[in-house]
């Protein structure tokens, strides 16, 4: 029976690439002499830390420029607040998005099901995996996912015949 996963992978190497270019960027930028402006990537995150919210706003903006030329999707990453750090400084963590989390994998079933079309939906662990009978419907599915923002990076892989 032909089926696809759904799944939302981000590749680490270039996240790791686009921190350093923005590093290098940060270091060369007349507007950041004499700042204290750190980005550190760890695990599934990335750490950020400026003199003050307008410093923290040009990295961030430096960040996802250098996220986009290296093929990462901006809804990859997930902000959070913006915190004060010692010294008068702010700081902000930046989730990276790596799998679907059940309750996007319950909107992506919910729009499966809405769409009529003869396929099956299922979350397995951290992807969707669509099955139906006739090809056509689950590149359909595709299509109409592609379509839809559900405010996750999706990408389509495994397709079995």
């Amino acid at each position: 029976m032909p089926s696809f996963d759904i799944v939302s992978k981000v590749e680490m190497q270039e996240v790791d690439n686009a921190v350093n270019q923005t590093v290098k960027e940060i270091s060369q930028r007349y507007d950041f002499k004499g700042s204290k402006c750190e980005i550190k990537l760890e695990k599934d995150a990335i750490k950020l830390l400026a003199d003050d919210d307008y410093k923290l706003k040009a990295v961030v903006d430096i960040l996802q420029s250098k996220c986009i030329k290296r093929g990462i999707s901006p809804k990859s990453l997930q902000y959070g607040n913006v915190e004060p750090a010692s010294g008068g400084m702010v700081r902000q963590a930046v989730d990276i998005q790596q799998g679907i989390s059940k309750e996007k994998g319950k909107d992506i079933i919910a729009v499966v099901k809405e769409s009529k079309l003869k396929v099956q939906a299922q979350i397995q662990d951290d992807q969707v995996r669509v099955t139906g009978k006739n090809r056509d419907d689950l590149q359909d599915v595709i299509k109409l996912l592609k379509g839809k923002d559900l405010g996750v990076e999706l990408q389509f892989v495994n397709f079995r015949d």
